[in-house]
């Protein structure tokens, strides 16, 4: 299981989906061009010192990553999309995929992926959830799915 952020814009969010990350074992993919730089204050102290044990990568671009994976199954998350989180079956191998806080996802992600795009519910009166929050909610229903019970 991964996350993978596109473009993402505020370092504490990352901060947190990298401490999160930790917590579960997950790998964290952070697809450049970013709002921030990777030794940012805000970056390392909403992660912690979980940094050392984070697995992580860092990519050029969204077309490099996606064609470096292209036979991962890959979910993405969007405050437009009609499918629920919670209708998807998620693989073990499965990429979470979150755009930036600003701007969401590139729009060639919709066009190459259209049956992939899925929403968290939110009928509240926010236009949507965090970044971190959101990457969350997904990531423990992924795991729920392909675990028996707590480790």
């Amino acid at each position: 299981m991964d996350i993978v952020l596109v473009h993402p814009k505020i370092p504490w969010n990352t901060g947190n989906v990298a401490r999160t990350c930790v917590a579960t074992q997950t790998h964290l993919h952070i697809v450049k061009p970013m709002g921030f730089d990777l030794t940012d204050k805000k970056l390392k102290r909403a992660g912690l010192d979980y940094w050392d044990h984070l697995q992580w990568s860092v990519h050029e671009n969204i077309e490099d990553f996606l064609a470096r994976f292209k036979d991962r199954p890959k979910f993405f998350f969007s405050r437009f999309a009609t499918q629920t989180y919670w209708d998807a079956s998620y693989p073990e191998d499965a990429m979470l995929i979150f755009g930036s806080e600003t701007q969401g996802l590139p729009e060639g992600c919709k066009e190459q992926y259209p049956n992939q795009f899925y929403v968290i519910p939110s009928p509240g009166q926010v236009r949507s959830l965090n970044l971190s929050t959101s990457a969350g909610i997904v990531l423990f229903e992924a795991l729920r799915q392909n675990t028996s019970g707590p480790s």
